[in-house]
Protein backbone atom coordinates (compact mmCIF):
# COMPACT_ATOMS: atom_id res chain seq x y z
CA UNK A 1 0.00 0.00 0.00
CA UNK A 2 1.27 3.15 -1.12
CA UNK A 3 1.95 5.82 2.16
CA UNK A 4 3.06 9.59 2.70
CA UNK A 5 3.75 11.23 -0.53
CA UNK A 6 2.87 8.57 -2.73
CA UNK A 7 -0.65 8.17 -1.45
CA UNK A 8 -1.16 11.94 -1.50
CA UNK A 9 -0.51 12.23 -5.33
CA UNK A 10 -2.45 9.44 -6.09
CA UNK A 11 -5.27 11.02 -3.96
CA UNK A 12 -4.57 13.87 -6.29
CA UNK A 13 -4.66 11.85 -9.46
CA UNK A 14 -8.17 10.27 -8.45
CA UNK A 15 -9.96 13.12 -6.85
CA UNK A 16 -8.61 16.10 -8.72
CA UNK A 17 -7.41 15.15 -12.26
CA UNK A 18 -9.12 11.96 -13.28
CA UNK A 19 -12.37 14.02 -13.47
CA UNK A 20 -11.08 16.98 -15.23
CA UNK A 21 -9.95 14.59 -17.58
CA UNK A 22 -13.55 12.60 -17.24
CA UNK A 23 -15.02 15.98 -17.65
CA UNK A 24 -13.06 16.90 -21.05
CA UNK A 25 -14.27 13.46 -22.56
CA UNK A 26 -17.73 13.26 -22.12
CA UNK A 27 -18.18 16.70 -22.95
CA UNK A 28 -16.44 15.89 -26.10
CA UNK A 29 -18.62 13.18 -27.39
CA UNK A 30 -20.47 10.90 -24.61
CA UNK A 31 -22.80 13.21 -23.16
CA UNK A 32 -24.29 13.93 -26.50
CA UNK A 33 -25.29 10.63 -27.09
CA UNK A 34 -28.20 9.82 -25.29
CA UNK A 35 -27.95 6.45 -25.84
CA UNK A 36 -24.89 6.13 -23.36
CA UNK A 37 -25.13 4.55 -20.41
CA UNK A 38 -22.25 5.25 -17.53
CA UNK A 39 -21.74 3.04 -14.66
CA UNK A 40 -19.24 3.01 -11.94
CA UNK A 41 -18.18 -0.45 -10.97
CA UNK A 42 -16.55 0.69 -7.03
CA UNK A 43 -18.50 2.26 -4.66
CA UNK A 44 -15.23 4.20 -3.27
CA UNK A 45 -15.53 6.07 -6.39
CA UNK A 46 -19.08 7.47 -5.86
CA UNK A 47 -17.92 10.97 -5.91
CA UNK A 48 -17.67 10.26 -9.55
CA UNK A 49 -21.35 10.56 -9.61
CA UNK A 50 -21.12 14.40 -9.54
CA UNK A 51 -19.45 14.31 -13.18
CA UNK A 52 -21.87 12.31 -14.51
CA UNK A 53 -25.75 12.32 -15.85
CA UNK A 54 -27.25 10.26 -12.70
CA UNK A 55 -30.49 9.16 -14.71
CA UNK A 56 -27.63 7.33 -17.09
CA UNK A 57 -25.51 6.32 -14.36
CA UNK A 58 -25.66 3.48 -12.23
CA UNK A 59 -23.03 2.35 -9.30
CA UNK A 60 -22.04 -0.96 -7.88
CA UNK A 61 -21.70 -1.05 -4.07
CA UNK A 62 -19.31 -4.24 -2.85
CA UNK A 63 -19.57 -3.52 0.88
CA UNK A 64 -19.98 -0.54 3.24
CA UNK A 65 -17.41 -2.04 5.51
CA UNK A 66 -14.83 0.92 5.35
CA UNK A 67 -17.84 3.58 5.29
CA UNK A 68 -18.90 1.70 8.68
CA UNK A 69 -15.51 1.57 10.26
CA UNK A 70 -14.82 5.22 9.50
CA UNK A 71 -18.20 5.66 11.28
CA UNK A 72 -17.33 3.72 14.51
CA UNK A 73 -18.92 0.79 13.90
CA UNK A 74 -16.92 -2.33 15.48
CA UNK A 75 -18.26 -5.23 13.30
CA UNK A 76 -16.89 -3.96 10.36
CA UNK A 77 -13.94 -4.58 11.54
CA UNK A 78 -12.34 -1.87 9.57
CA UNK A 79 -10.27 0.63 10.70
CA UNK A 80 -10.01 4.73 9.84
CA UNK A 81 -7.64 7.31 10.17
CA UNK A 82 -9.30 11.33 10.54
CA UNK A 83 -8.81 11.84 7.26
CA UNK A 84 -9.76 8.49 6.38
CA UNK A 85 -13.43 9.43 8.01
CA UNK A 86 -13.89 12.15 5.99
CA UNK A 87 -13.58 10.43 2.99
CA UNK A 88 -15.72 7.31 3.79
CA UNK A 89 -18.38 10.24 4.55
CA UNK A 90 -17.93 11.78 1.06
CA UNK A 91 -17.85 9.20 -0.42
CA UNK A 92 -21.02 7.78 1.48
CA UNK A 93 -22.60 11.04 1.02
CA UNK A 94 -22.59 10.45 -3.18
CA UNK A 95 -22.84 6.98 -2.93
CA UNK A 96 -26.48 7.17 -0.90
CA UNK A 97 -27.65 10.14 -3.74
CA UNK A 98 -27.15 7.08 -7.07
CA UNK A 99 -30.32 6.68 -8.96
CA UNK A 100 -29.34 3.72 -10.17
CA UNK A 101 -27.34 1.08 -7.59
CA UNK A 102 -26.47 -2.38 -7.40
CA UNK A 103 -25.21 -4.04 -4.27
CA UNK A 104 -23.99 -6.99 -4.43
CA UNK A 105 -25.54 -9.00 -1.57
CA UNK A 106 -28.87 -8.58 0.31
CA UNK A 107 -26.74 -7.97 3.52
CA UNK A 108 -24.91 -5.05 2.14
CA UNK A 109 -27.77 -3.09 0.39
CA UNK A 110 -29.48 -3.82 4.13
CA UNK A 111 -26.38 -1.89 5.47
CA UNK A 112 -26.55 0.86 3.08
CA UNK A 113 -29.68 1.57 3.42
CA UNK A 114 -29.39 1.89 7.33
CA UNK A 115 -26.55 4.15 6.44
CA UNK A 116 -28.20 6.56 4.14
CA UNK A 117 -30.42 9.78 5.25
CA UNK A 118 -34.17 9.47 5.66
CA UNK A 119 -34.66 12.09 3.15
CA UNK A 120 -33.53 10.17 0.58
CA UNK A 121 -34.94 6.94 1.03
CA UNK A 122 -37.63 7.47 -2.22
CA UNK A 123 -34.13 6.13 -4.01
CA UNK A 124 -34.30 2.78 -2.44
CA UNK A 125 -36.89 1.34 -4.70
CA UNK A 126 -34.45 2.08 -7.71
CA UNK A 127 -31.62 -0.26 -5.82
CA UNK A 128 -31.48 -3.49 -5.75
CA UNK A 129 -29.11 -6.38 -5.13
CA UNK A 130 -27.17 -8.14 -8.58
CA UNK A 131 -24.62 -11.19 -6.83
CA UNK A 132 -21.14 -11.10 -7.93
CA UNK A 133 -20.57 -13.81 -10.64
CA UNK A 134 -17.40 -15.79 -11.08
CA UNK A 135 -14.30 -13.63 -12.50
CA UNK A 136 -13.00 -17.13 -14.29
CA UNK A 137 -13.50 -20.14 -15.05
CA UNK A 138 -13.91 -22.90 -11.12
CA UNK A 139 -14.46 -26.43 -11.98
CA UNK A 140 -13.33 -29.36 -10.01
CA UNK A 141 -9.58 -30.58 -10.71
CA UNK A 142 -9.21 -34.23 -11.62
CA UNK A 143 -6.57 -35.49 -9.24
CA UNK A 144 -4.29 -36.38 -11.28
CA UNK A 145 -3.96 -33.03 -12.63
CA UNK A 146 -3.83 -31.32 -9.48
CA UNK A 147 -0.84 -33.17 -7.77
CA UNK A 148 1.64 -31.46 -9.99
CA UNK A 149 0.65 -28.35 -9.56
CA UNK A 150 0.56 -28.85 -5.99
CA UNK A 151 3.84 -29.77 -5.48
CA UNK A 152 5.13 -27.65 -7.55
CA UNK A 153 3.64 -24.55 -5.04
CA UNK A 154 5.44 -26.27 -2.74
CA UNK A 155 2.36 -28.19 -0.67
CA UNK A 156 3.03 -32.02 0.61
CA UNK A 157 0.38 -34.36 -1.12
CA UNK A 158 0.95 -37.04 1.86
CA UNK A 159 -1.95 -35.42 4.43
CA UNK A 160 -5.23 -33.91 3.81
CA UNK A 161 -4.87 -29.99 4.13
CA UNK A 162 -7.93 -27.30 5.16
CA UNK A 163 -7.55 -24.29 3.12
CA UNK A 164 -8.21 -20.79 3.49
CA UNK A 165 -8.25 -17.90 0.34
CA UNK A 166 -7.89 -14.61 1.13
CA UNK A 167 -5.60 -11.44 2.66
CA UNK A 168 -3.92 -10.69 5.98
CA UNK A 169 -6.43 -8.70 6.92
CA UNK A 170 -7.99 -8.73 10.64
CA UNK A 171 -11.27 -9.02 9.69
CA UNK A 172 -10.63 -12.55 7.33
CA UNK A 173 -9.81 -14.08 10.84
CA UNK A 174 -6.80 -16.22 9.56
CA UNK A 175 -6.13 -17.47 13.55
CA UNK A 176 -8.73 -19.27 13.67
CA UNK A 177 -7.93 -22.02 12.01
CA UNK A 178 -4.79 -22.32 13.95
CA UNK A 179 -6.97 -22.36 17.16
CA UNK A 180 -8.83 -25.13 14.97
CA UNK A 181 -6.07 -26.90 14.31
CA UNK A 182 -4.93 -27.43 17.93
CA UNK A 183 -8.13 -28.02 19.64
CA UNK A 184 -8.76 -30.68 16.99
CA UNK A 185 -5.29 -32.76 18.78
CA UNK A 186 -4.90 -36.18 16.72
CA UNK A 187 -8.55 -35.93 15.99
CA UNK A 188 -7.65 -34.78 12.55
CA UNK A 189 -3.78 -34.93 11.67
CA UNK A 190 -3.90 -32.77 8.27
CA UNK A 191 -2.57 -29.45 7.48
CA UNK A 192 -3.34 -25.70 7.00
CA UNK A 193 -2.74 -23.93 3.67
CA UNK A 194 -2.89 -20.54 3.55
CA UNK A 195 -3.55 -18.81 -0.04
CA UNK A 196 -3.08 -15.07 -0.99
CA UNK A 197 -1.05 -12.93 1.40
CA UNK A 198 1.92 -14.63 3.06
CA UNK A 199 2.04 -14.15 7.07
CA UNK A 200 2.20 -11.68 9.35
CA UNK A 201 3.88 -11.06 12.64
CA UNK A 202 0.56 -12.17 14.60
CA UNK A 203 0.16 -15.05 12.84
CA UNK A 204 3.68 -16.37 12.75
CA UNK A 205 3.92 -15.77 16.02
CA UNK A 206 0.91 -17.75 16.55
CA UNK A 207 1.99 -20.78 14.78
CA UNK A 208 4.86 -21.13 17.13
CA UNK A 209 3.11 -20.27 20.13
CA UNK A 210 0.93 -23.47 18.73
CA UNK A 211 3.74 -25.48 17.51
CA UNK A 212 2.32 -26.07 14.21
CA UNK A 213 4.92 -24.99 12.29
CA UNK A 214 5.11 -28.18 10.69
CA UNK A 215 1.57 -28.16 9.31
CA UNK A 216 1.36 -24.41 8.11
CA UNK A 217 2.09 -23.77 4.83
CA UNK A 218 1.82 -20.91 2.50
CA UNK A 219 1.22 -20.41 -0.62
CA UNK A 220 1.48 -16.98 -1.79
CA UNK A 221 0.02 -15.43 -4.80
CA UNK A 222 -1.64 -18.71 -5.87
CA UNK A 223 -2.17 -18.78 -10.15
CA UNK A 224 -5.74 -19.24 -10.97
CA UNK A 225 -4.45 -22.76 -11.80
CA UNK A 226 -3.16 -23.61 -8.69
CA UNK A 227 -5.75 -21.90 -6.63
CA UNK A 228 -8.91 -24.60 -8.97
CA UNK A 229 -6.05 -27.38 -7.78
CA UNK A 230 -5.91 -25.75 -3.88
CA UNK A 231 -10.19 -26.00 -3.64
CA UNK A 232 -10.54 -29.26 -5.57
CA UNK A 233 -8.02 -31.41 -3.31
CA UNK A 234 -8.80 -30.06 0.70
CA UNK A 235 -10.29 -31.53 2.74
CA UNK A 236 -12.60 -28.66 3.46
CA UNK A 237 -12.55 -24.67 2.75
CA UNK A 238 -12.77 -22.83 6.09
CA UNK A 239 -13.98 -19.12 5.85
CA UNK A 240 -14.38 -17.65 9.20
CA UNK A 241 -14.40 -13.92 8.36
CA UNK A 242 -15.61 -10.95 10.30
CA UNK A 243 -16.66 -8.88 8.00
CA UNK A 244 -17.75 -9.04 4.27
CA UNK A 245 -20.07 -7.76 1.68
CA UNK A 246 -20.03 -11.05 -0.14
CA UNK A 247 -17.47 -13.58 -0.01
CA UNK A 248 -16.27 -14.57 -3.42
CA UNK A 249 -14.20 -17.95 -2.00
CA UNK A 250 -17.23 -18.81 -0.55
CA UNK A 251 -18.55 -19.72 -4.57
CA UNK A 252 -15.53 -20.97 -5.62
CA UNK A 253 -14.87 -23.83 -3.32
CA UNK A 254 -18.07 -24.89 -3.83
CA UNK A 255 -18.25 -24.75 -8.03
CA UNK A 256 -14.95 -27.05 -7.56
CA UNK A 257 -16.19 -29.27 -5.16
CA UNK A 258 -14.46 -28.42 -1.95
CA UNK A 259 -17.40 -28.95 1.18
CA UNK A 260 -17.23 -25.51 2.76
CA UNK A 261 -16.93 -24.08 6.72
CA UNK A 262 -18.07 -20.47 6.75
CA UNK A 263 -18.61 -17.87 9.51
CA UNK A 264 -22.34 -17.57 10.65
CA UNK A 265 -21.95 -13.64 10.41
CA UNK A 266 -23.79 -12.45 7.13
CA UNK A 267 -23.36 -12.42 4.19
CA UNK A 268 -22.25 -15.43 4.24
CA UNK A 269 -24.84 -17.76 4.78
CA UNK A 270 -26.79 -15.84 2.23
CA UNK A 271 -24.21 -16.60 -0.56
CA UNK A 272 -23.58 -20.13 0.69
CA UNK A 273 -27.33 -20.70 -0.42
CA UNK A 274 -27.39 -22.98 3.00
CA UNK A 275 -24.93 -25.20 1.30
CA UNK A 276 -21.94 -25.16 3.98
CA UNK A 277 -21.66 -25.59 7.56
CA UNK A 278 -21.37 -22.14 9.36
CA UNK A 279 -20.68 -21.69 12.80
CA UNK A 280 -19.44 -18.53 15.11
CA UNK A 281 -16.15 -17.10 13.76
CA UNK A 282 -14.99 -15.76 17.93
CA UNK A 283 -15.60 -20.07 18.26
CA UNK A 284 -12.45 -22.33 16.75
CA UNK A 285 -14.05 -25.00 18.94
CA UNK A 286 -17.43 -24.95 16.41
CA UNK A 287 -15.38 -24.78 13.36
CA UNK A 288 -13.29 -27.96 14.38
CA UNK A 289 -16.40 -29.86 15.40
CA UNK A 290 -17.68 -28.99 11.77
CA UNK A 291 -14.63 -30.10 10.19
CA UNK A 292 -15.10 -33.44 12.26
CA UNK A 293 -18.98 -33.52 11.12
CA UNK A 294 -17.63 -33.44 7.35
CA UNK A 295 -15.56 -36.81 7.97
CA UNK A 296 -18.82 -38.74 7.52
CA UNK A 297 -18.96 -39.64 3.89
CA UNK A 298 -22.39 -39.15 3.80
CA UNK A 299 -22.85 -35.45 5.33
CA UNK A 300 -19.77 -34.58 2.89
CA UNK A 301 -21.16 -36.00 -0.37
CA UNK A 302 -24.01 -33.78 0.24
CA UNK A 303 -22.72 -30.87 1.58
CA UNK A 304 -20.84 -30.88 -2.03
CA UNK A 305 -23.65 -31.50 -4.47
CA UNK A 306 -25.57 -28.85 -2.57
CA UNK A 307 -22.48 -26.78 -3.59
CA UNK A 308 -22.25 -27.25 -6.73
CA UNK A 309 -26.49 -26.24 -7.54
CA UNK A 310 -25.71 -23.37 -4.96
CA UNK A 311 -22.52 -22.47 -7.49
CA UNK A 312 -25.02 -22.33 -10.56
CA UNK A 313 -26.60 -19.21 -8.74
CA UNK A 314 -24.02 -16.84 -9.62
CA UNK A 315 -23.67 -17.60 -13.40
CA UNK A 316 -22.31 -14.71 -15.49
CA UNK A 317 -25.09 -14.43 -17.95
CA UNK A 318 -27.23 -14.18 -14.71
CA UNK A 319 -25.58 -10.64 -13.44
CA UNK A 320 -24.64 -9.60 -17.43
CA UNK A 321 -29.02 -9.68 -17.51
CA UNK A 322 -29.53 -8.10 -14.09
CA UNK A 323 -27.14 -5.12 -14.82
CA UNK A 324 -28.83 -4.28 -18.35
CA UNK A 325 -32.16 -4.44 -16.94
CA UNK A 326 -30.54 -2.00 -14.00
CA UNK A 327 -29.30 0.61 -17.09
CA UNK A 328 -32.18 -0.32 -18.88
CA UNK A 329 -30.73 -1.80 -21.78
CA UNK A 330 -32.11 -5.26 -22.22
CA UNK A 331 -32.24 -5.55 -25.68
CA UNK A 332 -36.25 -5.60 -27.30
Amino acid sequence: MNKGFQKWLGYIDKWVVFPLVLQWKLRKKALRNKNVRFHICDHSNAPYLLHLDRKRASITCHDVLAIRGSLGYADAHVSASRFGQVLQKWILHHLSRADRLAAVSHFTLRQLKELSLPHIQNQFLTWQVIHNAFNDEFRPMDVSECLPVLHQAGLPTSAPFILHVGSSLPRKNRSLLLEMLHILGNQWLGNICFAGEGPDVELLAKIEQLDLRERVKFVVKPLHKTLVALYSTCDAFIFPSYSEGFGWPVIEAQACGAPVIASSVEPMPEVSGGAALHADPFDPKAFAEALLTLQHSSTRASLVQQGFANSRRFELAHMIGAYLDLCQLTPA
